[in-house]
């Protein structure tokens, strides 16, 4: 699967979720594009609601506080700008109809936060888009997420793989969530249930959680990221991976991704000249002499594998040694009659 031109085959995509950490401030938000794309993130993320289509108007607090975080349809339209400038991907939650078609010239794939896996009309409209599209699946059980992966496939365009253009997002929707409930086992799951793409959105403090999740088969990691833990009392920040955490995090999965290898038990390249120091031949147990007829009590079995293999002993018991063994000395169908 590739988003943009991001092969998840190839590598890790990082994506630093900037999310509402620049409170509003645009400035804010082009200062921690760049600092994200410095640290190594692969893509920035943030969220483009229209409050008073999220949140009903009787919750006048909340609706007021996602207002003073609002920015126009330009000022995205400049961040994305920004992103590409920056060598970043510009991402972007759309949480209503309209914003998911602002959005569509500027993402190259639409991410459905968790609390929208239901919200049909948003996931039928960045369908039609033709891009790939990445379900987060908190709140959510594997009865949930399978409703919301048929919807999916049931609206791409015809002869497009789910595999293609669709991956899912493991996410404990809880901030900060704590260690004990991340669940990491459900990343392998998700993986082995659905047989698509699946990476995990970070809801822990810290970065050993993003870690271990790539560790298991993630193929995106999303973090929060901020500026600085202590920017204000806004709750994301204190979550938030800083830039030297989230370079840490970076450089980790650079190095971790070739260690991961194949799905399979192949025989490494740098191991195969070992293989047959490592194995055993069968060998003379005490000294014997030419002529004499093999017993089963007549072997032992010793490094290297430069004769008959445990296994052979068929090949050796009731046979006549055409010359003298000492202890320990190999055993092969050559000198044996």
């Amino acid at each position: 699967m590739k988003i943009g031109n991001f092969d998840l085959e190839r590598e890790i995509l990082l994506v630093a979720e900037l999310g509402n950490n620049h409170e509003g401030n645009f400035g804010t938000a082009v200062e921690m594009i760049s600092a994200a794309a410095q640290a190594g993130a692969h893509a920035v993320k943030f969220q483009t609601i229209r409050p008073e289509k999220l949140v009903a108007s009787s919750q006048t607090e909340r609706l007021n506080k996602l207002k003073s975080f609002e920015f126009s349809d330009g000022q995205f339209q400049e961040l994305a700008r920004i992103a590409s400038e920056e060598g970043v991907m510009f991402m972007s939650t759309p949480f209503s109809l309209d914003a998911a078609d602002m959005l569509a010239p500027l993402v190259p794939c639409f991410k459905i936060a968790s609390g929208d896996l239901d919200f049909f009309p948003l996931i039928r409209r960045v369908c039609t888009s033709g891009k790939p599209v990445v379900l987060s699946c908190g709140c959510a059980d594997t009865d949930t997420v399978r409703n919301s992966v048929d919807f999916v496939k049931s609206h791409l365009s015809t002869g497009a793989k789910p595999e293609d253009f669709l991956a899912l997002l493991h996410c404990t929707v809880s901030y900060p969530t704590p260690p004990e409930q991340a669940n990491l086992r459900t990343i392998p799951y998700l993986r082995h249930e659905f047989k698509l793409k699946v990476g995990y959105s970070d809801h822990t403090i810290g970065i050993d959680a993003a870690f271990a999740a790539a560790a298991l088969g993630a193929r995106i990691i999303e973090k929060h990221f901020t500026l600085d833990k202590n920017f204000s009392s806004f709750r994301d920040h204190q979550l938030s991976a800083d830039p030297g955490e989230l370079g840490i995090l970076a450089k980790k999965l650079r190095e971790l991704n070739p260690m991961l290898g194949v799905f399979g038990k192949p025989i490494c390249e740098c191991e195969k000249s070992m293989i047959s120091q490592v194995r055993r031949s069968i060998a003379a147990a005490s000294p014997l002499k030419k002529g004499h007829v093999l017993r089963e009590k007549d072997l032992c079995w010793t490094r290297p594998a430069t004769g008959l293999r445990p296994g052979q002993e068929g090949l050796a018991i009731g046979k006549t040694l055409l010359k003298d063994l000492g202890m320990g000395e190999t055993i092969s169908t050559d000198i044996l009659s």
